[in-house]
């Protein structure tokens, strides 16, 4: 369709202000709709089942959009650059069958990551190694005086090594022949510059660390460019498996990863992402019941729509065992582990996922626990030991052997000064990692698409649904002035989302096989002016021969009492912590809410029966974010949207309650990525002062993007 006379067609006129309510009304007075939306929202204690895939193709394209996804959450998509880890080695202690020493290297620049290295005393030639990220307690949690009621209730043997279960198994493992690497999670022992108060007990917002020039972790501004103390722990165990993969004596083929609790969930998203571990045991989080209640195991859209287990299962076919207990997994020989086992015998290997369950124990990385693990690395790292593996006893490490920092080796930069130089530091990294992608590459706009655009549907997650997904209730038709007015409602029967939506239909002039989608920041009620009638713009459209389709979507016009209006999304009220992560991990954001709706309506248009030749998209009144958005997913199938920005940006959102709120935005380019998503197809901008440069290097010399000051203006562009 030929832009200059689509826009010669349309006239339109978006700085119109569309400020009444709707002339038709779709549902009963005071009937809401009956969307699953509107119920409660998800959160860290619902149940969270896996649904298998029937076939292996099918388990694969989900395996790889969950993966893509946790890079994104994480944000490591792309994978940032593998700075110099600058490790230091040192102070080395023996013990019989197994020596310590300690460790210090940089995950960012000038960020540490701490912990202790064990050893096999006699190491010939290179060894199998595991990687142990240690979970709440910290790597050195002690049972104290606690270790004799646990030697009687059978949880542990010994009562010197026993206190400390955490080093226990690491040493255990560097007798079995293992190089094993324990370190310590932000906040803990010996990684005190993003302190405890803040990585793992922040209650409070941070006013003072809200702003777009100095952000703290947990702000809409950290959240938005995906930075979240989840994600800095997982880019810390992606760095801890460089240095133990970089040592001489370390079989890189054969790396096993364990931990439990809070270190079980890095060692479920870990193996997930990083294909060198070829064995895991995650201890104490694989559930379909709670997912982990730390903001540190909580990030943004990483368990929307999914679950631990499924999340486990993204190691498949690598081989995956772990043990229940009177917790959270206390129901995991019914509600996951068949699962698993279906899940591995679509590869043919049900054998290679394993789980026990010791009923008689609470939340635990206990001896008996810990035995299950030893005969599972033996077997799939080829350790060759006789079974039974007998953990054995040890002389304890004194204080001094087990912590890092000293005269020699001062503790580094810590507090708010580190955590907002990290933050703008990952920030800049980040936004030349991209921008030199960009510029770099041979086709920049498919470059672009590649990095960006995955992002944004993983982000957004729901594409255009099908059309079989979808059904329209028709509730009302009526005859006006040189139109029709129809009242329906669309309904999704994936999601449970369902719209009210308003069509015009011309009968002045024969419909020009032309549908304009109309979305506007006001829901239909945009489509009318202060008297009840259709606004000039509207009036416009039909007077060429479009019909006009527009809906509310979620939280405007009939989703609410007459009058009322959003000024913030809800949240989760499991916790009244100030971490948006406790709502947007499991639920979508208001925004990728609206954007689905915008694209069910699309695909609604697109696969009507009447066949359009051509669709037409606008946002506008606040609504040009989200329609940019649909179609920048949407695609080709809009033949020219009309986005009017009103010069927004999400980078001056300051809470995460606010209905814009949309994580990820400012990482992929703020509303000018979003904008550039459009290419090649053609686009009209209005609201800002000059074409983004985003925008127009990647539609580049002669490509199909006009900005105007009013859609008027494009009458007398070529």
């Amino acid at each position: 369709m030929n832009i200059k006379n689509a826009l010669l067609s349309i006239s339109l006129v978006l700085s119109l202000a569309l400020t009444a309510s709707s002339q038709i009304r779709v549902y009963e007075d005071g009937k809401l709709p009956a969307d699953s939306r509107l119920g409660e929202l998800r959160h860290l204690n619902n149940y969270f089942p896996f649904d298998v895939p029937e076939d292996i193709d099918s388990w694969k394209q989900r395996q790889a959009q969950l993966r893509k996804r946790l890079l994104v959450a994480n944000g490591l998509w792309p994978l940032p650059e593998r700075t110099p880890l600058n490790a230091k080695v040192f102070g080395k202690t023996e013990r019989e069958g197994f020596t310590v020493e300690k460790v210090y290297f940089e995950s960012y620049p000038g960020h540490f990551v701490s912990g202790l290295l064990f050893r096999p005393t006699e190491s010939n030639g290179k060894r199998p190694a595991v990687l142990s990220p240690h979970g709440h307690g910290g790597r050195l949690q002690d049972h104290g005086d606690g270790i004799k009621g646990l030697i009687e209730n059978g949880d542990e043997v010994y009562e010197a090594s026993g206190r400390f279960p955490k080093l226990a198994r690491c040493a255990q493992l560097a007798r079995m022949g293992c190089v094993t690497f324990i370190y310590d999670m932000e906040g803990y022992v010996d990684s005190l510059q993003l302190p405890m108060e803040v990585s793992h007990r922040l209650n409070n917002a941070r006013p003072d660390l809200e702003s777009p020039k100095q952000w703290g972790f947990f702000s809409a501004q950290a959240e938005m460019r995906l930075q979240s103390i989840m994600g800095v722990q997982t880019w810390n165990s992606i760095r801890a498996l460089d240095f133990l993969t970089s040592l001489p004596d370390v079989d890189a083929k054969r790396i096993g990863i364990t931990g439990g609790s809070g270190g079980g969930t890095q060692t479920i998203v870990l193996g997930a992402i990083d294909d060198r571990p070829v064995v895991s045991f995650p201890q104490g989080m694989v559930s379909t019941d709670m997912q982990g209640g730390c903001p540190c195991e909580n990030c943004n859209l990483l368990r929307v729509d999914t679950g631990n287990v499924e999340l486990a299962g993204l190691f498949a076919p690598r081989p995956i065992a772990m043990t229940g207990a009177n917790d959270w997994t206390s129901e995991i020989q019914t509600k996951g582990y068949p699962e698993l086992q279906k899940l591995y015998g679509l590869y043919d290997k049900p054998e290679d996922v394993f789980c026990v369950s010791y009923l008689q124990f609470g939340h635990n990385y206990n001896y008996v626990t810990r035995r299950v693990m030893y005969h599972w690395f033996n077997k799939h790292l080829g350790l060759g030991h006789k079974e039974p593996i007998v953990e054995k006893d040890y002389q304890l490490l004194t204080d001094e052997q087990v912590h890092i920092w000293d005269d020699e080796h001062p503790a580094p930069e810590a507090g708010i000064a580190h955590e907002v130089k990290l933050l703008k530091a990952i920030d800049d990294a980040s936004k030349k990692q991209l921008e030199k992608l960009i510029a770099d590459a041979e086709d920049p706009a498919a470059t672009f698409k590649e990095i960006h655009g995955e992002a944004i549907k993983s982000i957004i997650i729901h594409g255009l649904p099908k059309s079989d997904d979808l059904e329209r209730e028709k509730v009302k038709k009526v005859a006006r002035d040189g139109y029709i007015e129809f009242g329906d409602i669309l309904r999704n029967k994936v999601t449970g989302a369902e719209l009210p939506l308003v069509s015009l239909f011309p009968t002045e002039q024969e419909w020009n096989k032309t549908v304009t989608i109309w979305l506007s920041g006001e829901g239909n009620a945009g489509l009318y002016d202060a008297e009840g009638k259709l606004n000039a713009t509207i009036q416009k459209l039909l007077s060429t021969g479009s019909s006009i389709i527009s809906a509310d979507l979620l939280y405007q016009g009939e989703f609410l009492k007459e009058g009322k209006s959003v000024e913030s999304q809800r949240l989760a009220t499991t916790t009244n912590r100030a971490v948006s992560a406790y709502t947007f991990c499991y639920n979508h954001t208001l925004f990728s809410h609206r954007v689905h709706d915008a694209l069910s309506l699309i695909s609604f248009v697109a696969n009507d029966e009447h066949e359009p030749n051509a669709i037409l998209l606008i946002g506008a009144a606040g609504a040009g974010p989200i329609a940019a958005t649909a179609r920048a997913i949407a695609g080709s199938v809009i033949d020219i949207a009309f986005i009017d920005t009103k010069g927004f940006r999400f980078a001056d959102i300051t809470k995460y309650s606010h209905p814009e709120f949309f994580p990820g935005a400012i990482k992929y380019g703020d509303l000018p990525g979003i904008l550039a998503l459009n290419a090649p197809h053609p686009l009209v901008i209005t609201g800002e002062s000059k074409l983004p440069a985003l925008v127009k290097q990647i539609y580049g010399e002669g490509g199909k993007v006009i900005l105007t000051p009013t859609f008027d203006s494009a009458f007398s562009t070529n």
